[in-house]
């Protein structure tokens, strides 16, 4: 498929896409005129990058574990390293301090939506 359709079905503008593709995040075959083709595993591999940048993950960290994703959201690490362990604890734990923070922020909004619409 073509970079626009991935764009589509993805919701990931083709811009985006390649710049995945700068990373090393994603690797399109090429046709004879030198268009990018993707192939439809690389509809998911996009949807598991989308979703590790969503979590906070930074592509250096993505690049890393991508080869380790048999399936979106299940990680198989068959030699991770010391150094491996390490950074994905170190990333775990900034994501539940982001994670905090996102709930406090979400209730203080709702709190104050209640109360405007109380005075409504």
């Amino acid at each position: 498929m073509r970079i626009g359709e991935l764009a589509r079905r993805t919701e990931t503008v083709p811009r985006l896409l390649r710049y995945y593709e700068q990373q090393g995040l994603i690797l399109p075959g090429r046709e004879a005129n030198g268009y990018r083709d993707y192939d439809e595993r690389t509809v998911d591999r996009v949807l598991q990058i989308r979703g590790l940048l969503d979590a906070g993950l930074p592509t250096r960290i993505i690049k890393q574990i991508l080869p380790c994703l048999d399936a979106p959201r299940t990680i198989h690490f068959t030699d991770a390293t010391p150094e491996m362990l390490e950074t994905l604890e170190s990333e775990t734990e900034r994501m539940t301090r982001r994670i905090q923070c996102l709930t406090r922020n979400r209730d203080a909004i709702r709190e104050y939506l209640d109360v405007v619409k109380e005075l409504a």
